[in-house]
């Protein structure tokens, strides 16, 4: 059986839900390279286990690791059989395993050994042979970015990026997209003289989850939203992500990166585009792309970064009842570091639609608990009617959606308090995915693995997405370069001072989610 050729065409957000999640992949192997690392353990083992189980994957289907360790097959299948059994999200069934168990291998190497890319050729093709994966290829970077242009290197050379007639080679790329504009055209330069553009998947998990492409729903399927959504009705936008952790083990990582960098350049970014985009002529790859590369190409910044900027570090304190160490405090932290763990930016987009409305964007670790929403909040209505003591309660209409946890979409809105008089305060009406589905939601490296062993991209970003954020971010990084140490702010709170002045100035406050 020859296998399907869905191009970058095909719209798989068009189909009906049931078609839509039961999509099968054809005959394929996954190799992933930093099969050892912990995003491969805890999220794409399990990940390719539960597509399994839900039937996805077809019977020629191999998964190959990659790694450093003196591992036989037999011991990288122990390994995945350990973490399938502790992270999937679906019950294990035997029959399911054994079936996956018999597609498994392991190549040991390092990133610089031409025979270790010379035993994956060879262990690629007897899967051709012999599990029918008939030269579909698709490879994982689940490795440092500083890596890849070793990697590809090694894949042209070896022969395993060619793309031959009725077959394709893919490769999968986990961010950070480079750590600005120039690395990040760098490392777009090494990947795609490699592997045509079409064939680059950079994997942004956001994307893949529910209630991010829920935004397209919420906007587009329904009239009582999209009239709304504009600088006529909208005051302004607040896009949170907030952990309750510290940096922890991978404070060696998070130096020199930041909340800007680690968050808001991508997952932040996007989840703007998403809200801000026009309506697309339809979901293909190359229409949402072109929407959101739109948005991202009128944003603004406003000239004074140190108003509309802010920064901070977490520092020792109490959280949870529990007594906490200060990001300088971290194990492996340079003491005298000036990266941030948390980050507020106001930005605007230069669009009819969006004219005077500001966008605000905040991420943060060891913050008041862990949230990633989008609050759009509206202008607030004509009060002549009322008295100023009947509502004195009642604050902006909002619509919020809640990306992670208790996923859903909160609508705030102004009721009349029971009683003789008339007083007026804020109440909610809420959605929740848990209640409103009997349908579990596929975790979102499902989702992102699927589509790209089908060759589906409307969820994936192209480089000149990638590009556009960076050119948003740099000037930021450039600015907070010459400001010294971030401020601090304590465990638990929702970050410094300045991200509170930040909207002050505007005669805004932050909502507390």
């Amino acid at each position: 059986m020859a296998p399907v050729d869905i191009t970058s065409e095909f719209n798989p957000l068009r189909l009906p839900s049931d078609r839509r999640l039961n999509r099968i992949a054809g005959p394929s192997a996954l190799v992933i390279f930093g099969v050892t690392g912990d995003l491969s353990r805890k999220k794409l083992m399990p990940a390719v286990y539960d597509l399994a189980n839900r039937g996805l994957l077809p019977p020629g289907f191999a998964l190959v690791g990659f790694a450093r360790r003196e591992w036989e097959d037999q011991d990288f299948e122990r390994v995945v059989h350990e973490n399938v059994k502790k992270y999937a999200r679906t019950p294990f069934d035997e029959e399911v395993w054994k079936q996956l168990a018999q597609g498994i291998r392991f190549v040991q190497g390092e990133f610089d050994d031409d025979d270790a890319f010379e035993r994956l050729s060879s262990t690629l093709d007897e899967l051709d042979r012999e599990r029918g994966t008939m030269g579909n290829h698709a490879f994982y970077l689940s490795i440092p970015p500083k890596s890849f242009p070793v990697v590809t290197e090694q894949l042209r050379r070896s022969g395993l990026a060619e793309q031959r007639e009725g077959q394709w080679r893919r490769v999968v790329i986990e961010k950070p997209f480079g750590s600005d504009l120039a690395s990040a055209r760098e490392l777009n330069n090494v990947v795609e003289s490699v592997f045509p553009a079409d064939s680059v998947f950079r994997i942004d998990h956001y994307l893949g989850k529910e209630t991010v492409q829920n935004i397209l729903a919420l906007r587009f399927a329904n009239q009582l939203f999209e009239p709304l959504w504009n600088a006529h009705y909208v005051d302004h936008v607040q896009i949170t992500m907030a952990e309750d952790i510290g940096v922890g083990g991978r404070a060696g990582y998070y130096d020199g990166i930041g909340a800007a960098r680690d968050v808001i350049q991508n997952h932040l970014l996007q989840l703007l585009a998403l809200t801000a985009m026009e309506e697309p002529i339809s979901f293909s790859a190359t229409e949402l792309r072109a929407e959101k590369e739109k948005v991202l190409a009128a944003v603004n910044l406003p000239k004074d970064l140190s108003k509309a900027t802010a920064r901070g570090q977490y520092s020792a304190g109490r959280q949870g009842g529990e007594k906490v160490i200060g990001f300088l405090e971290e194990d492996g932290m340079d003491p005298e570091s000036t990266t941030e763990t948390f980050a507020a930016i106001r930005l605007d987009v230069g669009t009819r639609r969006w004219a005077g409305v500001p966008f605000y964007l905040r991420a943060g670790k060891r913050l008041g608990r862990r949230v990633t929403e989008i609050a759009v909040v509206f202008k607030r209505a004509p009060q002549y009617l009322f008295a100023a003591d009947q509502t004195s309660a009642l604050g902006q209409n909002a619509l919020v959606i809640r990306v992670q946890p208790d996923e859903g979409v909160t609508i705030r809105f102004g009721s009349k308090v029971p009683g003789a008089g008339m007083q007026v305060r804020d109440v909610t009406m809420d959605f929740g995915y848990g209640h409103a589905f009997t349908e579990a939601s596929p975790e979102a490296y499902e989702r992102l693995i699927l589509d790209v062993l089908l060759g589906d991209p409307p969820l994936f970003p192209r480089h000149e997405e990638v590009e556009l954020s960076w050119k948003i971010l740099d000037p930021i990084e450039e600015f907070w370069a010459t400001q010294g140490q971030p401020e601090q702010y304590r465990p638990g709170t929702w970050g410094p001072s300045s991200a509170d002045e930040l909207l002050a100035r505007d005669g805004r406050t932050w909502r507390r989610p």
